[in-house]
């Protein structure tokens, strides 16, 4: 079934706004006054938290599963706290970027229902999402520069490993295999 040409028009518009917030983002992140690889640490650490809360929003909506939808919400609670730790680690001056949702994990997801949409979010944002949060929260904690976003990272990492070991046996619960 083809979107009505209004829907397909929102849609539009609405990705063009998000690329518009993304960029804007980046270009905060980038405009700090941080060695480069706590520039790429705030970047990618906002970014992930910003897209597991929009994900898990949209998980509470368009799942049917009780499992996914408990795991959603623990994803947004907690990522709320990590981005909120990872704003107030930032150094006077920093600007954590926010609304810096991964536009293309969220648009993929926004059309899909029910078991459709339980495996690719499982993938996308459980598994995929957790590894690349674990991937650089783990380089931050290990080399930062920054002793505040480092320690921040230090704190956070458990946490985040502590989501991808959920995510992965939320994944072999529900039949869901990794690619």
């Amino acid at each position: 079934m083809k979107p009505a040409p209004i829907a397909a028009a929102l849609l539009a518009l609405a990705t063009a706004g998000s690329a518009v917030a993304q960029t804007q983002a980046a270009s905060t992140t980038a405009a700090n006054d941080l060695p480069s690889p706590d520039k790429e640490f705030v970047q990618a650490a906002s970014m992930s938290s910003s897209t597991e809360i929009d994900a898990s929003k949209l998980a509470a909506k368009q799942s049917q599963d009780a499992d996914v939808k408990s795991f959603a919400h623990h994803m947004e609670v907690d990522h709320t706290k990590l981005a909120i730790s990872l704003k107030m680690a930032a150094p006077h001056g920093v600007a954590v970027p926010k609304d810096n949702s991964d536009m293309a994990v969220l648009n993929s997801l926004s059309g899909l229902h029910g078991k459709a949409f339980d495996a690719a979010y499982i993938k996308q944002v459980g598994l995929d999402g957790h590894k690349k949060a674990v991937a650089a929260f783990q380089t931050e904690a290990d080399g930062g520069q920054n002793a505040a976003l480092k320690k921040a990272a230090q704190k956070a990492l458990p946490t985040i490993k502590e989501h991808l070991k959920m995510a992965q046996e939320l994944a072999t619960k529900k039949g869901i295999t990794a690619q």
